[in-house]
């Protein structure tokens, strides 16, 4: 039963090893960046000023990074300044755009609707 025990154990170790170097994070790692990355997100979604479903967030040790598109460069301001305030946030990457909303086209004249 021992011996079951502990080779059931190192293969475990043999399998997740790779996974954890590979990815370049610990558990503990991805733990805390989701929990900052949901923080970071909640904070854009609760503040009216900001478009927080048009943000994305991702986290990598403690580093957010912010893309998507805003409306201004107000708006922009506002999500880097809610995203750095955040617990356990290290630094942050803004590769947002900035693409205000175009009014409605109008037709040319001498054309009905």
């Amino acid at each position: 039963m021992s011996q079951t025990y502990f080779r059931l154990l190192a293969l475990a170790l043999v399998l997740t090893a790779p996974l954890v170097t590979a990815c370049g994070k610990t558990f503990d790692d991805a733990i805390d960046d989701t929990t900052i990355t949901t923080r970071v997100k909640t904070a854009m979604l609760n503040d009216p000023s900001v478009g927080g479903l048009r943000i994305d967030v991702d986290t990598f040790r403690g580093i957010v990074t912010l893309s998507g598109r805003v409306k201004s460069q107000t708006e922009r301001e506002q999500a880097v300044t809610l995203a750095r305030s955040v617990l356990g946030v290290a630094g942050v990457k803004d590769a947002m755009q900035v693409i205000p909303d175009s009014p409605p086209a109008s037709p040319p004249p001498g054309q009905n609707q």
